[in-house]
Parts: C-alpha cells; structure tokens; sequence
C-alpha cells in the first residue's frame, strides 16, 4: 500500500515498512541487521523510517530531514499512519 497523503513525496510502500517493523520491534532484528541485509536505497530509506518509531514524538517534532522529500515531508504524519498499520497488522485487522 502506498502512501497518498497529500504532500507526502516518498511514495513509499507501507506493506515493505510494515514487514520492516515488525523484523524490528517483533522479531527482535536491530536496525544495523536490517540496515545491512537491505539491497536498496529505497530500503534503507524505509529502514530509517521504522528506526525512528520508538522515539517519542517530542524528540522528533523539529526533526529536519536530508532527503529528496524533506522539503515536503511530515515526518509525524507518515510515522503515526505507520504505527496504527502496524497495530492493525500485530492485531489481525485491515488496513486503512
């Protein structure tokens, strides 16, 4: 799944950044492992995205990022629309 948030420029596939974060925070992978099992760029990019979830919103509000998006990116929007995917994902329920 895709992100359409208007004014979101990633683009990224949710469905990859769910699997990420549950190698991550279920299955117990540091985000080094999966930093260097990833064979992409655009993984790597996803791989930081699910590196900054146990992070409290306050420490990232001002966050500003160096990337391609970072001009139109709001990094708290993507990162609660993958959080609720991911509770959704752990609890069996659809995806919105």
């Amino acid at each position: 799944m895709s992100c359409h948030v208007p004014g979101c420029m990633g683009n990224y596939d949710f469905d990859d950044i769910v699997e990420f974060a549950i190698r991550r925070f279920v299955d117990g992978f540091s985000t080094i492992d999966l930093l260097e099992q990833a064979s992409t760029e655009r993984e790597k990019e996803e791989i930081a995205l699910v590196s900054l979830l146990d992070v409290e919103d306050d420490n990232i509000r001002d966050l500003h990022l160096c990337c391609k998006h970072s001009a139109h990116c709001k990094v708290l929007d993507c990162r609660a629309r993958l959080k609720r995917i991911i509770e959704q994902e752990l609890a069996g329920g659809h995806r919105t």
